[in-house]
C-alpha cells in the first residue's frame, strides 16, 4: 500500500462560484436533470392511472418494481420516460461481454478513439432495438392486466390494439433514445458521467417520499422513534462503509528498468503502481443478480399456472431462498464482470513490452499468476462486502416491515455517483489552478 496521502474530493468546492465555466456547466447539468424529470411526469396516452397505480402497488418485489425504481418512479406512471435508461445499460453491458468473445469487436476496441465511436454508435443502435422490443412486451403486457380500482376491476389500457401497442413502442423507444441523448450532452457539457447522474436522479428523487413513510409510521406508533433512529445511524454507518470500500485499493508497485538511449543517456529506472480497486466489478453484479432472480417472479404474475406462482412466492424478497440465491449470484458476477474487465495476461505481456516489472516476481507468466491471485483475493472481499450491503435492506424490510426505500444496488449508486461526480469537480478545480498559475508565470525570454 503505499503511504501517500489523498487529497479529500470535496476539498476546495468552496470555490466553485468562482469559475465561470465550470459554473456554466454545472447550471447545464442541473437543467438537463430537471428536463429529465419533466418528462417522467408526462404519461404515454391509452392508459387508466388508477388502474395502473393500482396495480403497481402489488409489484413491489419483481423485476418491475426494480426498473420502476431505477425509472424514478416513471414505469409505474408509464410515462414517456417509462423505460428509463436501463436499455441503454443493458446494451453497453451486452457489447462489453461480447468484446471479450467477438475478435472483431476487440479489434475496434483497441483502435483507440475511432474503434470507441464505433462501439458507442453500435450501443446506441442496440439501445433502440432494446426499446422497441421492451416497449412492445411492455403494451401486450399492458393490454392483458386489470387491477381494482374502488371495488371494480378495470383493465389497465382504455382501449386495446394495434394503435395502442404501436403508440407505446413509439413513445417509450423515442423517451428512452431522448434520454440517451440528454446523458451524453451531459458528459460532453457538463460535470459528471450523464447516464450515473440520470439513475442518481432517479432515485433521489423518490428519497423525499420514503423519509416521509418512515416518519408517518412513527407518528401512529408503527414504528418506535429509537428504531427511527436506529435506522438512520445504520444508514449513516452503512453509507460510511461504502465511502471507504469504493476508495480502497490495493497498489502494487512496479519498476521500471533503466535503458541506454542517445549514446550515454540513461532514462527509466522510476516506479509508479498499479492500483486494483476492491470492488472493481461497482453495482453490476447486484443489477444482473437482481434482474436474474426476479424474472421468473414477474413472469409468474402473468402466468396462468398456479404451481409457478407458488414457486415464485419463494423467490420474492425477504424469503430466505431469494436472499440466498441473491447473495450467491452477486458473488458469481463479482468474480465473472472482474475476468471481463481486467486481463492479469494482457496486462503482464504490457508490462514486459515497455520493460516494466513487480519487483521480486519474474516477467511474463508469473507477472500474470501474481496479478491473478491478487485480484482473486480481492473479488473475494468486494464480493462478500457488496452481498453484504445488498442484504441488509432485505433483512430491514423482511424481519419489520419499514420504508427503508435505500436498497443495496440503489445506495451503492447514490454513493459512488456522488463520489465520482465530487472527484470529477476536484480535478476541473484542480486543473484551472494550474492554467492560472501557468498564465501568471513569469517564462524566461518571453516579453
Amino acid at each position: 500500500m503505499a503511504g501517500t496521502e489523498q487529497q479529500s474530493p470535496l476539498a476546495g468546492l468552496s470555490n466553485l462560484g468562482k469559475i465561470p465555466e465550470l459554473r456554466r456547466r454545472l447550471v447545464f447539468t442541473l437543467g438537463m436533470l430537471i428536463v429529465y424529470r419533466i418528462g417522467a411526469h408526462v404519461p404515454t396516452p391509452g392508459i387508466n392511472p388508477a388502474a395502473l397505480a393500482s396495480f403497481f402497488a402489488n409489484e413491489k418485489g419483481t423485476l418491475l418494481g426494480m426498473f420502476n425504481m431505477f425509472s424514478g418512479g416513471a414505469l409505474s406512471r408509464l410515462t414517456v420516460f417509462a423505460l428509463g435508461i436501463m436499455p441503454y445499460i443493458s446494451s453497453s453491458i451486452i457489447l462489453q461481454l461480447m468484446t471479450s468473445v467477438v475478435p472483431q469487436l476487440e479489434t475496434l476496441k483497441k483502435e483507440g478513439e475511432a474503434g470507441r465511436r464505433k462501439i458507442n454508435q453500435y450501443t446506441r443502435y442496440g439501445t433502440v432495438l432494446l426499446s422497441i422490443f421492451q416497449g412492445l412486451a411492455i403494451a401486450y403486457g399492458l393490454e392483458s392486466m386489470q387491477a381494482p380500482v374502488k371495488g371494480a376491476v378495470l383493465g389497465v389500457v382504455v382501449e386495446p390494439g394495434l394503435h395502442f401497442r404501436l403508440m407505446t413502442v413509439l413513445t417509450l423507444t423515442s423517451g428512452t433514445a431522448f434520454i440517451m441523448w440528454v446523458g451524453e450532452q451531459i458528459t460532453s457539457r457538463g460535470i459528471g458521467n450523464g447516464i450515473s447522474l440520470i439513475i442518481y436522479a432517479g432515485i433521489v428523487a423518490n428519497l423525499p417520499l420514503a423519509l416521509v413513510n418512515t416518519l408517518q409510521l412513527a407518528r401512529v406508533g408503527q414504528l418506535h422513534w429509537l428504531f427511527v433512529i436506529f435506522l438512520l445511524v445504520v444508514a449513516v454507518a452503512v453509507t460510511g462503509s461504502i465511502i471507504f470500500m469504493e476508495r480502497a485499493q490495493r497498489r502494487i508497485t512496479i519498476q521500471y528498468a533503466k535503458r541506454q538511449v542517445s549514446g550515454r543517456r540513461m532514462v527509466g529506472g522510476e516506479h509508479t503502481h498499479l492500483p486494483l480497486k476492491v470492488n472493481t466489478s461497482g453495482v453490476i453484479p447486484p443489477i444482473f443478480a437482481s434482474s436474474i432472480i426476479l424474472f421468473p417472479v414477474t413472469l409468474a404474475n402473468f402466468s396462468p399456472w398456479e404451481g409457478l406462482k407458488a414457486f415464485s412466492v419463494y423467490l420474492s424478497p425477504g424469503h430466505f431462498l431469494y436472499m440466498a440465491f441473491y447473495a450467491s449470484a452477486i458473488v458469481f458476477f463479482c468474480f465473472f464482470y472482474t475476468a471481463i474487465v481486467f486481463n492479469p495476461e494482457e496486462t503482464a505481456d504490457n508490462l514486459r513490452k515497455y520493460g516494466g516489472f513487480i519487483p521480486g516476481i519474474r516477467p511474463g507468466k508469473r507477472t500474470a499468476e501474481y496479478l491473478d491471485m491478487v485480484l482473486t483475493r480481492l473479488t473475494f472481499i468486494g464480493a462478500v462486502y457488496v452481498a453484504s450491503i445488498c442484504l441488509l435492506p432485505e433483512i430491514l424490510i423482511a424481519n419489520y416491515n419499514v420504508p427503508f426505500y435505500f436498497g443495496g444496488t440503489s445506495m451503492l449508486i447514490v454513493v459512488g455517483v456522488t463520489m465520482d461526480t465530487a472527484a470529477q469537480i476536484q480535478s476541473f478545480l484542480i486543473s484551472r489552478q494550474y492554467e492560472g498559475l501557468m498564465k501568471k508565470a513569469r517564462i524566461r525570454g518571453r516579453h
